[in-house]
């Protein structure tokens, strides 16, 4: 990265995107002479405020990573998807919303030199899969404790390095991983966090999903890109 590990993290900024029809938020960090930008999404929408997301994203950020926490439905289709559960499920609109941010950022004065990862959590994590399928700018995906098994026919059209981080005390995506696993035709790891729920609420595991993270988007997602004022 152009910014060493250690460096302590950048400003908070609250960012909307203005689409045709809906507007989504998020919030970005960019350490200074970043040449990376990874956007992390939660299956809900809520990643603007997931905490677990936002631990992850402080992380990157620290390590001079610039990440953008961003919510994939607006405030009235989160109450909606909260009362019913039904949206976390809809990939193809997760996958379409977050495309349209990959393209927001590709426009983005600010944003567009910067070479692009993706983050994804519960269903949201196959979106990222999804739209890292469409879009030759990603490259490198990480999914936590994800359903990557819903990203379906997409899976062998994904060329950027995957990780996927599942807790070991969590079966049932444990096995969706491994299924995935199978599919998958580019570069990629499964880590187990032993001892791990599907929250990584234990002690230390969110600090494990952090650590993995970051190592793989330093590894992978800086190597073509050279940030530039």
């Amino acid at each position: 990265m152009a910014s060493p590990f250690g460096v302590s993290g950048s400003e908070l900024q609250y960012r909307k995107f203005n689409f045709s029809g809906f507007e989504l938020a998020g919030d970005l960090r960019l350490p200074q002479g970043t040449d990376c930008l990874v956007i992390l999404v939660h299956g809900s929408g809520g990643g603007h405020s997931n905490p677990r997301n936002h631990y992850i994203a402080e992380y990157l950020a620290r390590h001079g990573m610039g990440t953008l926490v961003v919510d994939l439905l607006t405030r009235t289709e989160q109450r909606w998807d909260n009362l019913t559960g039904v949206l976390r499920f809809d990939i193809p609109l997760l996958a379409d919303r977050l495309s349209q941010v990959i393209d927001a950022t590709a426009r983005d004065t600010q944003l567009r030199k910067l070479g692009v990862g993706l983050f994804g959590a519960s269903t949201g994590a196959a979106a990222v899969l999804v739209a890292a399928a469409r879009s030759p700018s990603v490259q490198a995906v990480v999914s936590r404790g994800g359903r990557t098994d819903l990203a379906a026919e997409a899976l062998p059209l994904v060329s950027a390095p995957t990780l996927q981080v599942v807790g070991g005390e969590d079966p049932m995506i444990l096995r969706l991983n491994v299924q995935t696993c199978q599919t998958l035709h580019c570069e990629q790891r499964l880590e187990v966090i032993e001892g791990a729920t599907h929250l990584f609420k234990e002690p230390g595991a969110l600090a494990d999903v952090a650590r993995l993270t970051g190592n793989w988007f330093e590894q992978y997602l800086h190597k073509e890109h050279t940030c530039t004022s």
